[in-house]
């Protein structure tokens, strides 16, 4: 007898999976962008004018499809001409967020755009509606992506690129909630419609500008901020096509000491993200049924205590093999849900929070995230199909509280030529035989592809010294011909299964 059961509805598509489900986030945050993504020009660790060539080969091999800068909360305190320019004549500026360190500004717009250039990304420009002016965002605008010959365009060449950036994606403010600017709803709505009005479209296609959303699942924040700016002075309704959510399931025990009760519960904080894609797609498809304004995810994931020995200021949190399952799950859930959302960027690439590579001198390692989203490539661009997973279900215990845990999570997609399916099991110890139906008989063999580390360790992570400790392994070829529809999916585990037509 199975253990569980997936049905795969074949003819019960959900949506095309928009790639940039799969973003990133960068921010000026401790080792994030300096000695993560970014060392000058003069550093002995390989570089390309000043950027880690083994940071961007890595991105490069996962696709990254948009990446989202300069934060977070450090972009409502940046102003961008202080990033432009000659090296020596930029100022250096206190990052009041993140440890009151300096900043040199050498890493700027256009050292952010190589960066995007050289991974294959989109740029994603988070604006500074906390300290800063429209005037400010709207000539940001001009200098990236106006082709005439105007001043900020002739200055733009000048620093090197005659071409404009193209910028379409620009988010007007960040948590302005808290540190953006510590709004109410109607007054960031006030600003939104302010700062919206002067931000044109120069670029080579229109601005997707992407206003200030909830801290988590916050529905009083999204129905007053919707309201004051789509019902507000008419008949002007400002341009807006995005509204950005903040979710992180935080922790339970520390990023590397932790109970199995504490993996569960970490788990299940994780899938609490698909109450919060269908409640706040409800709530905007009251004001917006034709789903003109996107939902955005742009920041995501875990946030465990400081790290013993490391500045507690700049997020610095070792990944293993859990937060590759939170990963995974929250992966599902984006393309269980394709038809609800636009994009997502977890947080954050680099050396911060549930990051993707972590870097120390010379030396950089993958995380067992940055294994998932390798993982799921297949997924980008193809048809979300619809899968109901039948399987037990773990009861867990948080703070006196009862909740249920499905042992299994998965979502399905499919090309034409292949099906994928993406498996998570959740129990930290117990293998799963699944029984999965709703295959025709033009599918044969299945090829499966799964996250590997040492037997039953579920505290497994890369370091420095071994790097290779987790990581992605090739499992035998299965041959569906003969009628067999039963696989095996190991504990604590995540799998990918392709099936060819």
């Amino acid at each position: 007898m199975p253990d569980a059961k997936i049905d795969i509805l074949l003819d019960e598509q959900i949506g095309t999976i928009n790639p940039n489900l799969y973003g990133h986030f960068m921010e000026h945050l401790g080792a994030c962008v300096d000695q993560g993504c970014w060392v000058g020009p003069n550093s002995k660790i390989p570089n390309t004018n000043g950027i880690r060539d083994d940071v961007a080969a890595a991105l490069n091999k996962i696709s990254a499809p948009v990446i989202r800068w300069p934060g977070g909360c450090f972009a409502d305190d940046y102003h961008w001409r202080d990033g432009i320019g000659p090296e020596s004549e930029r100022p250096d500026r206190i990052n009041i967020h993140w440890g009151n360190v300096i900043d040199d500004n050498h890493f700027g717009t256009h050292e952010f755009i190589e960066f995007c250039n050289r991974v294959g990304a989109k740029p994603y420009f988070s604006g500074n509606v906390g300290s800063g002016s429209p005037q400010e965002m709207r000539d940001w605008v001009e200098y990236c992506n106006f082709s005439g010959n105007s001043t900020l365009a002739r200055e733009r060449t000048a620093n090197g690129s005659k071409e404009p950036f193209g910028v379409k994606y620009w988010g007007v403010g960040n948590e302005n909630w808290g540190c953006g600017g510590n709004f109410t709803p109607e007054d960031y709505a006030t600003e939104y419609r302010r700062f919206s009005t002067y931000l044109r479209d120069w670029g080579s296609e229109p601005n997707y500008l992407i206003a200030c959303g909830p801290n988590g699942n916050d529905l009083d924040w999204t129905r007053r901020v919707l309201d004051k700016i789509l019902n507000g002075f008419k008949p002007f309704v400002p341009p807006i096509h995005g509204l950005s959510a903040h979710y992180y399931c935080g922790t339970a025990g520390t990023d590397l000491v932790y109970s199995t009760d504490q993996w569960y519960e970490l788990l299940w904080k994780a899938i609490q993200m698909e109450q919060l894609v269908v409640e706040q797609r409800e709530l905007m498809d009251e004001y917006d049924p034709e789903r003109k304004i996107g939902l955005v995810v742009d920041e995501w994931g875990t946030w465990h205590p400081p790290t013993p020995g490391r500045n507690s200021a700049f997020l610095w949190q070792q990944n293993t093999v859990r937060d590759a399952l939170v990963a995974a799950l929250t992966l599902n859930i984006f393309n269980n849900h394709a038809d609800k959302l636009v994009m997502a960027n977890i947080a954050q690439t680099i050396n911060v929070l549930q990051s993707l590579l972590l870097t120390e001198a010379d030396k950089m390692v993958k995380t067992p995230t940055y294994h998932i989203y390798d993982l799921y490539q297949p997924h980008k661009g193809a048809e979300a199909v619809q899968s109901v997973v039948e399987c037990a279900s773990i009861s867990i215990n948080i703070g006196g509280e009862y909740y249920s845990l499905p042992s299994l999570s998965c979502s399905a997609s499919d090309t034409g030529d292949t099906l994928t399916l993406t498996i998570v099991n959740c129990s930290h110890d117990s293998p799963q035989m699944i029984e999965i139906r709703g295959l025709t008989s033009n599918f044969t063999s299945v090829l499966g592809e799964a996250l590997h580390y040492p037997y039953g360790d579920i505290h497994s992570h890369n370091t420095f010294d071994s790097a290779d400790n987790v990581h992605l392994k090739t499992l035998p070829e299965t041959d569906f011909s003969s009628g067999s529809n039963v696989y095996q999916v190991s504990a604590a585990s995540v799998t990918r299964l392709t099936f060819t037509r």
